[in-house]
């Protein structure tokens, strides 16, 4: 790992741009010798987000009229995440959960095969780490990086799919969250890299991240932007769907190299150490700590997999990958010849 080069501004830059440092944050650390336990019903209750136990049981009485879904592995939790994603709304719930286990069908690159012994390599290449505690509106922060700065070992689809795989167990760990915000820390990435952006899985994983993966995205921030930055933009920009968060240009933000602007949204003091003002976990301890997640969970992965659906029994005719990208305008309507 090489982050050497890698040094938060000097001591006096966050007086002057008005970013308030707090104290360290103490955090115990995972027990990662043990699987994760999955938030409570009751807890979940307890939020604020409008979801009801009734609802819920309306969405399980519907579970049973659909027999290409698989009802019997379907957790209460995971319709809760559902309705908290639809705003409540119970015919677009319907519509979400539909979509987010035919995607999870439709996409084996991502959802099939969710061992860690697959993952592994990559996992110890990026660091893909739930930050510990929340933005400053209440958003949960996911900070993705690179780790090792080699191109020849980075595998951009087992990226993604090893992104969802965290991402799941976090979710069922803390449940619904008011939104989320996905940091991009570009340092050390060079254009090698950007090559490695391939159209068709670039498609795919915003589809499911955008449309069926049941977290509000409120924004997606890019650190340390190079200069090459408008080539990846380009590349992903054409198959972002979702709208602007209100009181936003964008959903997008790029930050320049160095810049600590991040700070006004996420405090600075809860990343990693040795990035911007961290006092969390040390990068390597981070990568172990998320390794060992992943290595002592593969039940919950084993269970995961049971939930696809069957295309044999939906009603009328079975879904197609392209049928869903084109319905979710990442994929333009094929022309009628």
């Amino acid at each position: 790992m090489d982050n050497e080069n890698e040094k938060p501004p000097p001591f006096w830059y966050h007086k002057l741009m008005g970013i308030e440092i707090a104290p360290p944050v103490n955090v115990p650390a995972y027990d990662c010798s043990k699987p994760v336990e999955s938030i409570s019903l009751e807890d979940e209750y307890k939020k604020d987000t409008g979801v009801t136990p009734e609802a819920i049981k309306e969405l399980r009485e519907w579970l049973d009229t659909q027999p290409h879904l698989p009802k019997d592995h379907i957790t209460d939790l995971e319709l809760i995440l559902a309705h908290h994603f639809s705003d409540c709304d119970l015919e677009k719930s319907k519509q979400v959960i539909d979509h987010h286990y035919t995607l999870r069908t439709l996409l084996p690159t991502f959802f099939e095969d969710r061992r860690f012994e697959d993952v592994e390599d990559i996992m110890n290449t990026v660091l893909l780490q739930p930050l510990p505690s929340r933005a400053k509106e209440g958003e949960a922060v996911y900070y993705c990086r690179l780790l090792d700065f080699d191109p020849a070992k980075f595998d951009f689809a087992k990226m993604l799919k090893a992104f969802l795989m965290v991402l799941d167990l976090w979710q069922y760990e803390e449940g619904t969250w008011s939104g989320i915000i996905i940091i991009f820390d570009m340092h050390g990435m060079t254009e090698e890299y950007v090559d490695k952006f391939d159209v068709p899985t670039i498609q795919q994983f915003l589809c499911y991240l955008q449309e069926a993966c049941l977290v509000k995205i409120v924004h997606i921030d890019f650190l340390n932007g190079p200069e090459f930055f408008p080539r990846i933009h380009k590349k992903f920009a054409p198959y972002c769907t979702l709208a602007v968060p209100p009181g936003s240009f964008s959903l997008w933000a790029v930050h320049q190299i160095g810049a600590t602007s991040i700070g006004a949204t996420v405090r600075l003091e809860i990343f990693p150490k040795g990035v911007y003002y961290g006092t969390y976990l040390s990068l390597e301890e981070c990568k172990d700590q998320l390794l060992s997640r992943l290595r002592t969970n593969p039940d919950f992965f084993t269970q995961e997999a049971k939930k696809r659906v069957d295309e044999s029994l939906r009603p009328g005719k079975p879904v197609t990958l392209d049928d869903v990208l084109v319905k979710d305008k990442i994929m333009p309507k094929p022309e009628t010849v």
